[in-house]
């Protein structure tokens, strides 16, 4: 019933205002643009009916020319199309921004996962006090990546941001004007961004989203379940930050660059600060509080503009110092906008997000090979010879001894301490090393602080082995034990408080090993460590990189999170999230602070409500690893199936993304000319997919697997394994989510091509496999039968860009026939991933 509700009121104030303001488009101003709204609609109609039929994408838009428009040449042909990309791009801000601003209108306070819904629930279950003690020591923290997915220049987020606040208020003139704005705006970066762009980009956001969005849900959390025996602790929720400091196959990150971005942090803080003390005060104008606040913003003013020092302890003695007065001498009057303010200065401190740093492990041990060889005058040595020697010389190595990566890594570790004077100690203080498959990974890293100066307690760095491959995840167990035995780790871990954070990859997982797989040896992996660090004593987090779409490890996060059972550490929740899934799910502050909650509520109701669903039996767990070793086997047939790559690299995008200029890193690892599946990345790897409407990451060899079951006669037990796991049931619901974006008429085409029509079988058979045997365990009539918001959503964006697709196929088409105009074909390929990839919001 009330997914009816939603969905109806869906239609109303999202549907229709699409369809109203859509026709503003019409009347703008745009150069030779002003027909493009009446040829589209024949275009989008061409296509669906062309590919229904199984015609090509060229066959389809060349009777969209004869059809529909009088022109003749190449040219205009082609001007026209990139008209028509212009015109889409522009339609998907538009539902973007209506969509956004009806968030508050289609969530409600109470919903499941809302703080609100929590307490209710624990009052009814005689449970607040366990939620307080739950909360008393436990935190979340989104970490913001530079992963190249947001295809929007900040001239267009801003124009965006307001658009949807004129939409709230439907202000048709507002809205009128905007659109001519987008019009005129480019949407293109003429460059590749730099690091400092991509830091500054979400920098925004962390000024004018999350600064009031954290500080409001702080408040809200504290007044919903403090008292005067339970005080909430301000590391509740955190921020991380990896642009500027994430160097993982970025040549362009330098330490300069993570110097740069720490000040930026810092600036930006003090600047948040420094407004919001002018509302403080506005309303504080008492004698004697009013002249502390004064010197307050004086001497903020000062940090921002003259460099001088002040550190968040500086900030609070003052604030301290004003609610003193404030309560002796005036009632206590406004003295929650106080202590609001002080509450933001303990989360924020002076460094706003936590700036890590990241480099592969590989890196790290050309690092350790040079330095040793350069003192030594020899390569010649074992890891523990050249470990053993480094963390003992009594002088420290000077970086300008070295060059290039060598340099820039002694540097890096160098000027640390340095960020942390400036910062504080929470504004960077970890380490990630990529592809962590051994001990000697992580006590490099130890080994760089040492040959950089540092005695052993001024090494005030978390050291974090990321696991991503398959390799790496079942040599996970191996690695932390030889760690957490090995003396010198052990006494640094004593240092920090007995603290590890392990990350582990899903984005990476899941390309080497296919969704299911790789969901099933995280999980099993973070049971293993989560056993072995409290047999040692060790408190340990688990950090996620989750991406944003199933694809890429995603996926509902909240159903994620609570699907955990008592067997992994739930400390805190932590994850990355990047590009479209900052703006389309932490992008404004209604978003956000429902997206915040959701994943508090998550990790707080998984300890204090027990569900039987959430733990795994003998036998299930037995059903799940079958699951996912048939899984397995199927996907590495189709990675090692000699069309795999060529496939990519002919008929998909991916050699287009390096062209896109959305990201300052390069789209692949290694440097050689062949393209080797190790060296792709996740994003352009799963992006491809994706462009082609076929998302296979996320759901291939899960269908094949379940199969396996129902042709043994064991599909009942499949059946028992989702109405019993809550951690199943997730892996089933995100994959078919994957599955509901896929459209594989775009390439029926491909099916008759000589070289590659046998491989696009393989992957439509699995499609449709995979979707007949989802819909039959779960009894839906349709995916994502439960989530009809979502459902509609995809089906408006997947409409917008059907043309846009068509479009892209088409010169895909005329590229691998070598017709034309080379350069402008190119040109359309890379233009038309921009509005694609927007309008999916999390690629996949």
């Amino acid at each position: 019933m009330i997914h009816d509700q939603r969905a109806e009121k869906f239609r109303q104030i999202v549907e229709n205002k699409f369809q109203i303001y859509n026709s503003l488009f019409m009347s703008l101003p745009y150069d030779k643009m002003t027909n493009i709204g009446m040829l589209l609609p024949f275009l989008c109609e061409e296509s669906k009916i062309g590919y229904e039929a199984g015609k090509t994408p060229e066959e389809i838009v060349e009777e969209f020319f004869k059809n529909h428009t009088g022109l003749e040449t190449e040219e205009q042909k082609l001007e026209l199309l990139f008209k028509i990309i212009q015109y889409i791009e522009r339609q998907v801000v538009l539902f973007d921004s209506i969509e956004d601003a009806a968030f508050p209108n289609l969530h409600s306070e109470s919903d499941n996962g809302t703080v609100t819904n929590m307490y209710e629930r624990s009052l009814q279950d005689h449970k607040l006090d366990k939620i307080r003690e739950k909360l008393k020591d436990f935190a979340v923290k989104v970490v913001f990546t530079a992963h190249p997915t947001q295809f929007y220049p900040n001239s267009v987020q801003r124009i965006l941001h307001d658009l949807r606040n004129a939409i709230t208020t439907d202000s048709i003139t507002n809205i009128d004007m905007l659109l001519q704005q987008l019009g005129k705006t480019p949407f293109v970066n003429k460059e590749k961004p730099t690091p400092i762009d991509e830091a500054m980009s979400i920098i925004y956001y962390l000024r004018y989203v999350y600064y009031d969005t954290i500080g409001e849900l702080f408040t809200k959390i504290k007044s919903t379940f403090g008292n005067d025996h339970f005080h909430l602790h301000e590391d509740l929720i955190q921020l991380g930050f990896w642009p500027g400091g994430d160097r993982d196959g970025n040549p362009f990150v330098t330490a300069d660059v993570t110097k740069r971005v720490a000040e930026e942090l810092h600036s930006a803080i003090l600047k948040a600060y420094y407004n919001n003390l002018k509302t403080v005060r506005r309303r504080l104008s008492f004698r004697g509080v009013s002249d502390v606040l004064t010197k307050l913003s004086n001497e903020l003013y000062s940090a921002i503009f003259r460099n001088e020092k002040i550190t968040a302890e500086d900030i609070i003695k003052r604030l301290d110092e004003a609610e003193k007065i404030l309560v002796e001498q005036h009632n206590s009057l406004f003295l929650d906008l106080l202590v609001n303010f002080k509450d933001r200065v303990k989360i924020f401190g002076t460094h706003f997000a936590t700036l890590d740093v990241r480099q592969d492990s590989r890196i790290h041990q050309q690092v350790i090979d040079t330095v040793f060889a350069k003192l030594n005058g020899t390569h010649e040595a074992s890891f523990e010879d050249k470990f053993n020697q480094l963390i003992q010389i009594s002088e420290k190595v000077n970086p300008d001894d070295f060059e290039d990566i060598v340099k820039d890594t002694l540097l890096t570790v160098s000027q640390v301490a340095e960020i942390q004077q400036l910062n504080g100690l929470r504004g960077m203080n970890r380490y990630i090393i990529s592809n962590s498959d051994a001990v000697k990974d992580v006590m490099n890293v130890y080994a760089f602080f040492k040959i950089c100066g540092y005695q052993d307690e001024e090494i005030k760095m978390d050291i974090v082995p990321l696991f991503e491959t398959m390799e790496g995840l079942a040599n996970a167990e191996n690695v932390m034990n030889e760690l957490y035995q090995n003396p010198i780790y052990k006494k640094h871990l004593e240092r920090r408080g007995n603290h590890q954070t392990i990350m582990l990859g899903f984005s990476d997982g899941t390309k080497d090993g296919g969704y299911l797989k790789a969901n099933w040896e995280i999980y099993k992996a973070k049971e293993v460590l989560t056993k072995l660090s409290e047999q040692n004593g060790i408190k340990v987090v688990f950090f996620d990189g989750r991406g944003g779409p199933p694809a890429r490890g995603g996926g509902k996060t909240h159903d994620f999170y609570a699907s955990q059972g008592k067997t992994i550490a739930n400390n805190k929740i932590e994850l990355t999230i990047q590009g479209q899934t900052i703006t389309s799910i932490f992008g404004n502050k209604e978003q956000a602070k429902y997206n915040f909650e959701q994943l508090l509520t998550a990790g707080v109701e998984n300890d204090v409500f027990k569900n039987s669903k959430k733990d795994l039996t003998e036998k299930e767990r037995a059903l799940i690893i079958e699951l996912a070793d048939i899984s397995y086997q199927k996907y590495s047939d189709l990675k090692a199936h000699p069309m795999f790559v060529p496939y990519l690299q002919e008929m998909s995008t991916l050699e287009y993304y390096g062209k896109t200029n959305i990201g300052s890193r390069p789209s692949k690892r290694g440097s050689g000319n062949e393209l080797k599946f190790e060296d792709l990345r996740a994003i352009p790897f799963v992006g491809s997919w994706s462009q082609l409407k076929q998302n296979v990451p996320g759901f291939f060899g899960f269908g094949f697997a379940m199969q396996q079951m129902k042709e043994q006669g064991r599909f009942d037990e499949v059946r028992e394994l989702y109405k019993g796991s809550d951690f199943f049931k997730t892996l089933v619901l995100n994959s078919m989510m994957s599955m509901n974006k896929t459209y594989f008429p775009l390439t029926y085409y491909i099916k008759n091509n000589p070289k590659f029509g046998a491989f696009w079988n393989v992957l439509f058979d699995e499609y449709n496999l995979s979707k007949n045997i989802m819909l039959e365990l779960t009894g839906f009539k349709m995916l994502q039968e439960e989530d009809p918001l979502s459902r509609k959503s995809v089906k408006i964006r997947e409409r917008i860009v059907l043309p846009l697709l068509s479009i892209q196929q088409y010169a895909l088409m005329k590229l691998q026939k070598g017709e034309g105009n080379k350069e402008a074909y190119e040109k359309l390929v890379t233009r038309s991933l921009f509005g694609n990839i927007n309008a999916s919001r999390n690629s996949a």
